[in-house]
């Protein structure tokens, strides 16, 4: 063989390696970086102009790669746990790696950073938000009078609820919003789902994963909370629908409940002026899967 074929070899080999990059997206963790003697930036802006030039010399040589949020505490955590010194770039390539395979990642497409990075910070807060929610679960363990895992029972609990809403929503584009009192905060989860005529409903897995979570939570811990569903259809005004949670059950709320809940804002309790075009309305009926079963205790 041949240097040049070698060679040629060699960059075919190129394309077929998938990377990640760690971010740093904001200026607070790029600032706990710089302690680090090894770390070469000293201007936030500036790194970021650097990375996202590398992010297109990397696809315009045909490479896939994906975007991961760099934590330096995390980062600290895992120099110290897996015996490392952080201050080199091997240490943080290893971390980075591992964010590959466990952490909050985003496929990058040519978008631009400020696109990219409050999508990685959604994918962030989503996966801790499904972390947590989930951990909570498991400790709750089983029923002392049945056995019955009440985790499990609430979270299957939560997904016949949420099939039913989306069946029961018509055609078109939905959107929903779950959220769940908990300590030390309120849980909030977001889903969106696309159901056209002739079509099987398309879900995010992962949405749909963090959303049934957090309404399980709500259930198995009997917590207040409450969902709303905004609906969007051509040729139609939209929609929104809410419903209050209320042991396992999901209560309708009526319409003037829907209105005050969607147009409150949720930090300071402040009236949000109504979107033209919007109807606020009682929602549909669930049906058996809208009745109290006693499952989840």
């Amino acid at each position: 063989m041949t240097n040049t074929q070698a060679q040629r070899m060699r960059r075919v080999l190129r394309r077929e390696i998938a990377g990640t990059i760690g971010l740093l997206t904001d200026d607070e963790d790029f600032t706990a970086m710089r302690r680090y003697r090894t770390f070469a930036f000293d201007d936030h802006a500036t790194y970021l102009r650097q990375v996202e030039s590398l992010l297109r010399t990397l696809s315009a040589q045909g490479s896939h790669t994906t975007v991961a949020l760099f934590d330096p505490e995390e980062y600290a955590e895992y120099c110290a746990t897996s015996g490392l010194e952080p201050d080199t770039p091997a240490s943080r390539t290893r971390f980075t790696a591992e964010l590959a395979a466990t952490g909050a990642t985003v496929p990058y497409e040519g978008q631009p950073l400020d696109e990219l990075v409050p999508t990685l910070v959604d994918e962030a807060v989503r996966k801790a938000t499904w972390e947590y929610a989930t951990t909570l679960l498991a400790r709750i363990g089983a029923c002392a009078s049945c056995g019955v895992d009440i985790g499990r029972a609430a979270f299957a609990r939560a997904a016949r609820l949420l099939t039913r809403i989306i069946e029961t929503a018509g055609p078109g584009h939905l959107h929903l919003v779950c959220s769940v009192s908990a300590a030390p905060e309120t849980l909030v989860a977001a889903l969106r789902a696309d159901d056209e005529p002739d079509t099987a409903s398309r879900v995010d897995e992962s949405e749909a994963l963090e959303f049934t979570s957090v309404l399980a939570l709500g259930i198995a811990t009997r917590s207040s909370g409450g969902l709303v569903m905004r609906t969007t259809a051509a040729g139609t005004t939209d929609r929104v629908y809410g419903w209050r949670l209320r042991g396992e059950r999901l209560e309708p709320l009526t319409a003037a409940e829907v209105f005050d809940a969607y147009c409150t804002d949720v930090d300071t309790g402040d009236l949000v002026s109504p979107e033209s075009g919007v109807d606020y309305c009682v929602p549909p009926d669930l049906g058996d899967a809208g009745e109290d079963t006693g499952h989840t205790h």
